[in-house]
């Protein structure tokens, strides 16, 4: 594709890329992996959170999303307000001149329509409304791909990421459940089209089993959702003990454990059950609980391929493991999460994270571990199909966005 003037188009990347979230760079690698094999002459940058790392890990120019960012740990207390509360008035105009800049934008994937953990409206929430609102007066194509969505309360929060999917060319939904959320909160997705998250576009490293009796246990930093805040130290303390207990369940059930995160916050939960196991289990040998150090989803697909079965929080956990064939239980904390499990054929293997159920867990483990070879065949067919179908969506993309 080329664009009026015959030279080639200008695309953007933009969100919370390069921040340490697995999920949220495995997002963005899919819809690179699109744009290079499908429109190799298009010059591609980003707008995002970790802009150095982007540029390390892409090959590609970023800047960052916010202008305040620079003074990130370096300012505190009243400079800091009065500096953010400048930096609002100066994004609008940094970002209008980068969407300026652009052909399109896309957004590729994360749930930047969702509140389902705490979130500041003038955060995300204002930097999208910023992008979809001027993309909508300069005539840039802004793309909401496989973005993820629920009901929010919080006025704020709703106010500005409704109207920056309103405000947006092209939308699709990675589950129907967020598009649901979407027309509940008002917004027509009549044309609204549903396909499954971008990670599934990404090739598996192997589908190799694992060894038996290794489990991958993926851990967070979990304090609740966007409406817990009040409760948020207790779900968080409730939380990590139910998760240290079915590690020390596993152990002295003969296992050995691999702890996995999601995101740099997560250390402080491994640091916590491992100081835990140390007093439960002082003459542990080092290697039945190994701490994986993980950095990319490629790397998280190396660490798991050697383990038989997965129990954890973080939905891209959940959704690497499930990728590579190996029946997991998902402890997760929102709809997608539950959406997820049903698109792979194993919705009985969930539980919210705010109240997990001990003994309902061993009884899910036991009867995971027991249909091992069953699930797996159920696994690897529903891998396919969504795979495919992210294939359609891109041939979507590239009539929506790409034609003149």
């Amino acid at each position: 594709m080329t664009t009026r003037s015959g030279r080639p188009p200008r695309i953007g990347l933009f969100g919370l890329l390069g921040s340490g979230n697995i999920g949220n760079d495995v997002s963005m690698q899919s819809v690179l992996a699109y744009l290079r094999m499908s429109h190799p002459d298009a010059t591609i940058d980003a707008m995002c959170m970790g802009p150095e790392r982007v540029k390390a890990d892409a090959g590609i120019d970023a800047i960052p999303l916010l202008w305040y960012q620079r003074f990130e740990g370096r300012v505190f207390g009243l400079p800091a307000q009065a500096l953010k509360a400048i930096g609002k008035g100066i994004d609008a105009f940094r970002t209008a001149a980068w969407v300026r800049g652009h052909d399109v934008v896309i957004v590729p994937g994360m749930g930047v329509l969702e509140a389902s953990t705490p979130i500041n409206p003038w955060g995300v929430p204002y930097a999208l409304f910023l992008l979809s609102a001027w993309g909508r007066l300069w005539g840039t194509k802004v793309a909401l791909v496989s973005v993820g969505a629920t009901v929010i309360n919080q006025p704020g929060v709703r106010w500005f990421s409704t109207w920056a999917a309103r405000l947006a060319y092209y939308r699709s939904y990675r589950d129907v459940r967020s598009r649901d959320a979407m027309r509940q909160r008002g917004l027509d997705v009549s044309k609204d089209r549903v396909f499954p998250d971008l990670v599934f576009a990404i090739p598996p490293d192997s589908a190799d089993p694992g060894i038996p009796k290794i489990v991958g246990v993926g851990v967070m930093a979990y304090y609740g959702t966007n409406d817990d805040r009040i409760r948020a130290d207790d779900i968080h303390a409730s939380y990590t003990g139910t998760m240290t207990r079915f590690i020390q369940w596993l152990l002295d059930n003969g296992r050995e454990v691999r702890l996995f995160v999601g995101d740099s916050s997560d250390a402080e939960t491994v640091a916590d059950i491992t100081e835990a196991l140390q007093v439960s289990h002082p003459d542990l040998a080092p290697e039945r609980v190994v701490a994986e150090k993980i950095t990319s989803f490629a790397e998280l697909m190396r660490a798991m391929a050697p383990v038989s079965s997965v129990v954890a929080t973080r939905y891209h956990n959940v959704m690497c493991a499930l990728k590579l064939g190996k029946p997991a239980i998902s402890l997760g904390y929102s709809g997608k999460n539950i959406s997820l499990m049903e698109d792979m054929g194993v919705p009985e293997f969930w539980q919210h994270a705010n109240r997990i159920d001990f003994d309902r867990l061993i009884e899910q483990f036991t009867t995971l571990e027991s249909n091992e070879i069953q699930l797996r065949e159920t696994i690897t067919k529903r891998n396919a199909e969504l795979a495919a179908r992210l294939s359609e969506q891109f041939a979507v993309l590239d009539s929506v966005l790409f034609t003149r």
